[in-house]
């Protein structure tokens, strides 16, 4: 099934050092859902993988030619799928564990042995490039997010979707209308935002820092990503948390 996100599987720049890789859709509850990783090559040389998506043996020649393959990076408890994959494709690596998602791999038998857990702030491996902060408040999502210096690209996970309705079969698109992340007007999905009830004032801190960060474009795991307005995006889409 075509994504709307062609060509797949293959890196597309967005800055100078930072890419971003269209995968095909995953399953979720039923429901088929697009899928982005980010790469980041550091001043090291090596790579800083977000939410790896399935590793094909184009893409791992492809990323290889880039540098070496370091960390692996689970942003939140559900984007971990497949970094077991790129544990045994590359030598050497470094999974970060987001929080809970431990606890969920046990659950769902998925068979990956997390290195290092990922804090509120940015570990020394990239902290000069790269700042990080862990976003509180849900009952449910703990989501880390990433900011690349350089580039001043914000990169999200869930915190914001942005499905584009022509890009949907036709059966799903009423009921992504019902949870609010459509595009133009993307944002964090109903059931997610019902999760931060009573927590909104943590939540708020970490879009605070966001929007302080002041970043150029966004990118987000599922649907059109913001390749501009970057900080009047932020506004828009958390306005029912500001």
């Amino acid at each position: 099934m075509p994504t709307g996100y062609e060509p797949l599987n293959t890196l597309k720049p967005v800055g100078e050092n930072i890419w971003i890789v269209d995968g095909p859709h995953i399953s979720f509850y039923g429901l088929p859902f697009s899928t982005r990783m980010t790469v980041i090559r550091l001043a090291s040389g090596d790579l800083f993988i977000h939410s790896p998506i399935a590793l094909t043996d184009a893409l791992k020649s492809e990323v290889s030619a880039l540098g070496k393959v370091r960390h692996l990076v689970s942003p939140n408890w559900i984007h971990y799928a497949y970094i077991a994959d790129w544990q045994a494709a590359f030598a050497n690596t470094i999974a970060w564990a987001s929080p809970n998602v431990r606890a969920r791999a046990v659950k769902h038998k998925v068979d990956i042995a997390f290195d290092r857990d990922l804090g509120e702030v940015a570990e020394p491996g990239w902290a000069e490039e790269i700042d990080q902060l862990v976003a509180f408040g849900s009952k449910t999502h703990v989501e880390v997010v990433f900011f690349h210096k350089a580039s001043k690209t914000l990169i999200l996970t869930d915190l914001i979707e942005n499905f584009e309705k022509p890009k949907l079969p036709w059966w799903l698109r009423f009921a992504i209308g019902l949870a609010g992340n459509v595009d133009p007007d993307g944002k964090a999905p109903i059931d997610m935002r019902m999760s931060f009830l009573g927590g909104k004032s943590k939540l708020r801190v970490a879009v605070q820092q966001m929007i302080d960060w002041a970043p150029e474009r966004i990118i987000l795991a599922h649907g059109r990503w913001y390749e501009r307005d970057g900080t009047i995006e932020l506004r828009r889409a958390f306005r029912w948390v500001l």
